[in-house]
Parts: structure tokens; C-alpha cells; sequence
């Protein structure tokens, strides 16, 4: 990430953001251009051994092949993971492992209302930092990672000073490169939720401090208040995931977690003092019951005023993680039923071009009327100093030879050689280097309500100056990612990454 200072009296902007490409022919990657030469290959080889007709057969087919490469639609998917997309959906739903039931009377065993999906592995525990403070440790045995979960208490960007916030910027900017120095960090995510306040928690700080010699006027505004001010209000909570590898080092053994609960809590309070200083205020981690109740009311958006009139009344509710997830859950095409809620996900495929100013998500994460619960969640992945400097090379050298590809060189590819370059010299200096996407979550209460949905996110995406694109055929799994519970997800997709970014 690139700033740009232009004048002291001018507001700091940001930018540079780069998807990395590959070099290849005719607009292809370097996977793309390997297939194209095999393929001229094999229809020399048919035209020699079967004769013109087999070989003209074959050069159809392998053209058609690199056609559905090369049409790409305005987020960058070419046609043939479209095609992809859809027969794996289709299969999905023939097996019916779209549809999930739960319960004494649903289909998961031992009659418990466990997480469905990808996170159905995952498995709690909670352990004691050296603060003495608890904290839940999540377990991923499909991925071999431990996850822990920090809350936050941001302040937000209201009556602060223009130089505080750039601070608080370039501080998260410092905290996101220390990760990749942090030993066996994969991933972190930022959760950012907006929810309907129900008001038991504002009325039981009154009740709690209400003079009982007060004056009559002071205790009629005081119970006016209560009583009027939870109607249309939302309250905003953040959560910071930060996700583990099993082992200590690639190729070493897994560490138990018990073993990594140990080393953790005397790590975990450098986390959240330095995350503090990034503008999120107090940061503390969650608990085991605490992180119970995020899921649960995430899969049951209706328990939520149960839960917070359980805590006014002093008896908070005690769950098992074996009971947090949905009852009933159906994944459709474009949208994701859950118990009481009705939720679309989408996904960012494509980053703001140009410079942005701090505040660039600030409509996008601020509360809206025709959504009733929605969650914007950051997902980061740091790349190590040494794997950074390959990158950047290997992508600087892709742009220059687009750019040189053709006798007039466009000004598209001018303008990302030049980008390119500037992140090569920023990553020589000693910048960090991390890759970032975001998952944006809309819930609502009854189907009817899904549309407005649909339309407030298409607008404060353009706001943003975001792409985004719904998570076709995968609405469970991206729900579930969008959620505190350090799912990495490129390690769910059975083709690497590196790979389709290659095509």
C-alpha cells in the first residue's frame, strides 16, 4: 500500500493496491500460454499420425478450451470457471449437501446443533493468557491451524483530528507487516458486524445507577429515553481473528492444543497492545462463551434480544459450541437460509482503483436501514520478507512484458508497469507485503426483505468504489468464512491459488 502526499494542506490518500499476474500470449497467463503450446504441439502431432480431419477436431478443441480462458467477465472470471462454478453447484444440490438439518430429529450425529459446512471440524477450547485473562482457542483439524479472537472496541473517525486518524492508519499498516514476522501467523481476518440494539443493555445501565431520590422530571426523561431510544438505533462490534499454523515450523510437527494454547498466551497480550494503537481501542480476547454467542446469534439473528435480556437479568446463558450452529440451513444459488435469517454474501474482485481517501468504507460499514444485520469481514494474508521479494520481481517482470507485448503498448499496462515498480521499490525498502480480500454479509428477517438488501449493498459497494460479485453456489461456505472463525479459505479450494492466478 502506496501513500500519497501531494500537499500538507491536502487530505493523505492510498493506493497502489496490485493483483498479482503472469506473463503470456494473447492475454493469457503463463498456465494459458503452456496449454496453447502444448495444444499446437498435440495438433501437429494428430495432423502427422491421424491425417487432416482428427487434426482439424482436435485444433477446434483445444480453441474452444482457450476461449473459455480467455473470455472474462467484468470481475475477471473467464468462462470456463463460470462453467465450472455451476456443475459444481449442480452436483451440490443433486446430493443435497445444500440442504443441512441438525437437532435430535435432523441428520447430524448425536442429535447436536454443530456448525455446518466447513467450519463442522472445528473444535474449542479456552485457555488463560498470561494476564490471567481467558481467551478461546479455536481448532482447525482439516487445515492444521489454531485461531484466537480479539474484541475491540473501535471509537470511530467522529470529532477526530485529520493527523490522529493518518496515524491511526499507518500504525494498522505496521501492525499488518509485523504479521508476516510473527512465527506461524497464516491469516487474519477483521470482522466489522452492525446489528439492531435492543435496548436491555442501555436500560439496565439505568435502572442500575437510577437515584431512587431523584427528581420525578429527571426519572420520567430517564425512562422516556429507554424506552424510545433503542427504536432504529444499531449498535457496531469488531472482531480480530488471527489465525496459526499447527506447526512450528514447515515440515516440523504439530503442536497439540494444549502445546500451542501455552505458547499463545504469552504472545497474545503483545497482540492486543499493539492493536490498540491502530485506533481500535480496547482490545481484549474473547471466551469461550463470548464467542459462543457471536455464533449463535450470527446462524439465529432472533436470539440475539434473548441473550442480551438473559445478561441484563443476570443469568447469562450457557452454551456448548456443539450447540451454537443453525437447526435448519439451505443454501441456495445466491442467497443462504439459516434458522431465522435470510443472508446473500459477496465477495470483493476488485480493489479501488486510483487513490482513496481513509474514510473510502465508511458508508459501507456504518449501519443502514434496510439491512438488518450486515458484516463486512477483511480477510489478510501476510507473505514472509523472503517469498515478498520473489512476488513483486516475478509480477514487475509480467508487467513489463505486457507492456511490451505490442508494437503501441496501451495505457492500462503503462499505468501497472509503472504501479508494479513502485511496489518493488517499496517492498526493497523494507515494506511488508500482504494479500487482502473482503467477504460483505447482508441478513434479513423474511425473504421479502432480501431485495432492498441487495440493492443498499449494490450502492455502498459503489460508494466504496468496490467490485463486488455474489458468491454463486457457495453461499454456506462464504458465510460461514465471513465469520470470526479463522477459516482460511484458500486452503478449502482444491485448485491452488497460485495456480488459477496462472490461467
Amino acid at each position: 500500500m502506496a501513500t500519497v502526499e501531494t500537499s500538507s494542506r491536502q487530505a493523505r490518500t492510498y493506493g497502489n493496491w496490485r493483483r498479482p499476474t503472469s506473463a503470456g500470449l494473447l492475454g493469457l497467463g503463463a498456465v494459458g500460454t503452456g496449454l496453447l503450446l502444448v495444444g499446437m504441439l498435440v495438433v501437429v502431432l494428430v495432423l502427422m499420425t491421424r491425417g487432416m480431419l482428427d487434426a482439424a477436431i482436435t485444433a477446434v478443441v483445444i480453441l474452444l478450451l482457450l476461449v473459455l480462458l480467455m473470455v472474462r467477465d467484468s470481475h475477471g472470471k473467464n468462462a470456463l470457471s463460470r462453467i465450472s462454478n455451476r456443475a459444481g453447484w449442480w452436483v451440490a444440490r443433486s446430493r443435497g449437501t445444500n440442504v443441512y438439518r441438525s437437532g435430535p430429529t435432523g441428520r447430524t450425529p448425536w442429535g447436536t446443533n454443530q456448525l455446518p459446512g466447513l467450519a463442522s471440524t472445528i473444535r474449542l477450547s479456552e485457555h488463560r493468557d498470561s494476564y490471567n485473562r481467558p481467551f478461546a482457542l479455536l481448532f482447525h483439524p482439516s487445515t492444521a491451524n489454531y485461531s484466537i479472537v480479539i474484541g475491540t472496541e473501535p471509537a470511530g473517525a467522529s470529532l477526530v483530528d485529520a493527523e490522529q486518524i493518518d496515524v491511526w492508519v499507518a500504525d494498522w499498516g505496521h501492525w499488518l507487516a509485523n504479521l508476516a514476522d510473527e512465527a506461524g501467523v497464516e491469516a487474519a481476518t477483521v470482522t466489522i458486524e452492525t446489528a439492531p440494539d435492543s435496548g436491555t443493555r442501555l436500560r439496565r445501565e439505568v435502572e442500575t445507577n437510577l437515584d431512587d431520590n431523584a427528581p420525578a422530571f429527571a426519572r420520567e426523561m430517564l425512562i422516556e429515553a429507554v424506552d424510545r431510544y433503542p427504536a432504529g438505533s444499531s449498535i457496531v462490534r469488531a472482531y480480530v481473528t488471527i489465525t496459526f499454523s499447527a506447526a512450528a515450523r514447515q515440515g516440523g510437527k504439530r503442536r497439540k492444543p494444549d502445546d500451542m494454547a501455552r505458547e499463545l498466551a504469552s504472545r497474545l497480550p503483545g497482540l492486543t497492545q499493539t492493536l490498540q494503537a491502530t485506533g481500535a481501542g480496547a482490545a481484549h480476547p474473547l471466551t469461550a462463551q463470548q464467542l459462543c454467542e457471536v455464533i449463535r446469534i450470527a446462524y439465529d439473528p432472533a436470539a440475539s434480544v434473548l441473550i442480551d435480556e438473559a445478561h441484563a437479568a443476570g443469568q447469562p446463558p450457557e452454551l456448548d459450541w456443539n450447540d451454537v450452529g443453525p437447526s435448519a440451513a439451505q443454501a441456495n444459488w445466491a442467497s443462504y437460509r439459516h434458522d431465522s435469517g435470510h443472508s446473500v454474501t459477496w465477495s470483493m474482485t476488485g480493489a479501488p482503483r486510483g487513490n482513496v481517501q481513509s474514510g473510502v468504507l465508511g458508508r459501507l460499514l456504518a449501519p443502514h436501514r434496510d439491512i438488518a444485520r450486515k458484516r463486512i469481514t477483511l480477510l489478510y494474508r501476510p507473505i514472509s520478507p523472503a517469498r515478498a521479494a520473489a512476488m513483486v520481481e516475478a509480477d514487475l517482470r509480467a508487467a513489463e512484458f505486457r507492456a511490451t507485448a505490442d508494437a503501441k503498448a496501451k495505457a492500462r499496462d503503462v499505468m501497472s508497469m509503472r504501479a508494479a515498480a513502485a511496489t518493488a521499490a517499496e517492498e526493497a525498502s523494507g515494506a511488508g507485503l500482504v494479500n487482502f480480500g473482503m467477504l460483505v454479509t447482508a441478513t434479513v428477517r423474511t425473504p421479502t426483505e432480501e431485495a432492498d438488501a441487495v440493492a443498499a449493498i449494490d450502492n455502498l459497494g459503489a460508494t466504496a468504489r468496490l467490485r463486488l460479485r455474489p458468491v454463486y453456489g457457495s453461499q454456506d461456505s462464504a458465510f460461514a468464512a465471513a465469520l470470526p472463525l479463522g477459516l482460511v479459505l484458500s486452503k478449502h479450494i482444491k485448485i491452488p491459488a497460485e495456480l488459477r492466478n496462472n490461467l
